[in-house]
């Protein structure tokens, strides 16, 4: 007779491989225990300290985004998102997944362990998660950072084995989970190089491999000394005239009389005048970001002396669409946005405090102002009806939303406006703020957008206000918002370069 046999009982091995891999663990633990490590013993305990509730962190992504670079200001907000998953992760699975026990603090110097242990779940690290996941999304988009950052989290994640707290499996794990969290960031919220740059019209330009012939008029109120000093280490023969606001385009046209190529450093405001000069002149333009709003130069993937420099020196450059607007006699350009409702109301404000406590909270002020004022829509007949709207948007070339991203635009010479329009309505503050959350959607009971190469508005009020590129402007009667496909040429660094 056959003797029963449980095909569900677990087999004997799996036991067997589990407590070999937790003897190995702890032998591992204890000899990291004997060992003296040099000069670590001052520095390892205040380091694991100092990650505490990911401290470290965000004072490491402050630091990184005071720099004013963007690529670092990218590389910090990705290494915290990053790292607010991996938190999110391990404090809502990780923990609660596996429960084991601290290891027994015997073997380890008193000199080394914390004065106040944690008495949560040993697996996994949640000091190590943190620690990988903000490295490691600092590096998807920065490798510089990336390699500043690193060794710091590297001796946090070792800090968790040195002061006790961890076995080194638990720190593994943490480090593997942390890791990944930064990489499912990197799907929902691709980096820049993922991005990639499509094909835009190359344009002939001079390659000015000193920088003679350049004249960059800087506006000295942007903050761009040092953006400025940058561009003459790399381009020495490049003339540069630094000048106030008020004498931006006074300057900008004397330069264009003698320059082979039009030079601008400041905000999207500076650039709009140097563009229109740059048109008048038939002139190329080079784009150095300086000013607090730089949407233009980093659409195009100039993102500060360095790249321009390069492009410079080698003659490359493209095409790109302008934006143009005209009303009863007033007409300008723009290369970034225009729009009319409340945001030229809330840019007027802004502008006005602007100067007294600074920019952001200018426009925070302006914004709590204009939304909670008593005012009525936008009153415009386009498509042969008269509409109220609260905010009516045209960006010169599309706009997109990559995953949670704001939007940017991937390229300049789409030969679209890309027009977004929020409908009138009681409330405006409820109204924009429905709009801002359905984001790429292109349609909603109070959102609609739409690709055009050109819109016609007529039956506007007479002093109605209308912003482009950070400038505000009254219009009346009809505005015409049209396209100039690749109207500017404009030095870039080309892919490959």
């Amino acid at each position: 007779m056959t003797p029963d046999v449980d095909l569900t009982a677990p087999k004997p091995g799996r036991h067997a491989v589990r407590d070999a891999l937790l003897a190995l663990d702890c032998r591992l633990f204890e000899f990291a225990a004997e060992r003296n490590w040099p000069l670590a013993e001052p520095v390892l305990p205040r380091l694991s300290r100092s990650a505490n509730h990911g401290v470290l962190w965000f004072a490491a992504g402050a630091v990184m985004a005071a720099g004013r670079t963007p690529r670092a200001r990218r590389a910090a907000a990705r290494g915290l998102a990053s790292l607010g998953l991996a938190s999110l992760t391990i404090n809502t699975l990780g923990k609660r997944s596996v429960r084991r026990p601290r290891p027994v603090l015997d073997p380890v110097p008193l000199v080394r362990q914390l004065k106040r242990q944690p008495i949560t779940t040993s697996f996994p690290s949640g000091h190590a998660a943190s620690a990988a996941a903000f490295a490691t999304g600092v590096a998807l988009e920065s490798p510089a950072w990336g390699a500043a950052v690193g060794p710091v989290a590297w001796s946090v994640a070792l800090s968790r084995v040195y002061t006790g707290v961890h076995f080194p499996s638990d720190v593994l794990a943490g480090a593997v989970l942390g890791a990944g969290a930064a990489f499912a960031v990197r799907g929902l919220v691709p980096t820049r190089a993922q991005l990639g740059t499509p094909p835009r019209p190359r344009a002939e330009v001079p390659a000015l491999p000193e920088g003679e012939g350049l004249v960059m008029v800087a506006n000295s109120a942007a903050g761009t000394a040092e953006r400025v000093r940058a561009l003459q280490a790399a381009l020495p023969r490049a003339e540069l005239v630094e000048c106030q606001p008020a004498d931006m385009r006074a300057e900008l046209e004397k330069a264009a009389t003698h320059a082979r190529v039009l030079g601008v450093c400041g905000g999207d405001g500076s650039v709009n005048a140097a563009a229109e000069v740059a048109l008048r002149h038939g002139l190329p333009l080079a784009v150095l970001p300086g000013g607090t709003l730089n949407h233009f130069a980093y659409d195009l993937g100039v993102e500060g002396a360095n790249d321009l420099g390069r492009a410079v020196r080698g003659g490359e450059a493209v095409r790109v669409d302008v934006g143009r607007f005209h009303s009863a006699g007033t007409r300008g350009i723009f290369l970034n946005t225009c729009s009319l409702g409340v945001y030229p109301e809330l840019v007027r404000v802004r502008d006005h405090w602007s100067k007294r406590i600074g920019g952001w909270p200018a426009g925070v002020l302006a914004a709590l102002r204009v939304l909670r004022a008593d005012r009525h829509p936008l009153e415009a007949e386009f498509d042969g009806r008269t509409r109220p709207l609260w905010l009516l948007f045209a960006g010169n070339g599309t706009y997109h939303r990559v995953g949670l991203a704001p939007g940017r635009r991937l390229d300049l010479a789409d030969g679209q406006l890309d027009v977004r329009v929020v409908h009138g309505g009681r409330r405006p503050a409820t109204r924009l703020l429905a709009a801002a959350l359905a984001g790429p959607l292109t349609r909603s009971p109070v959102h609609a957008a739409v690709q055009v190469g050109r819109l016609r508005l007529a039956g506007v009020a007479p002093g109605t206000l209308l912003a482009y590129d950070g400038e505000v402007t009254e219009v009346a009667s009809e505005v015409t918002l049209e396209k100039l496909p690749e109207a500017l040429t404009v030095y870039r660094p080309l892919p490959g370069s």
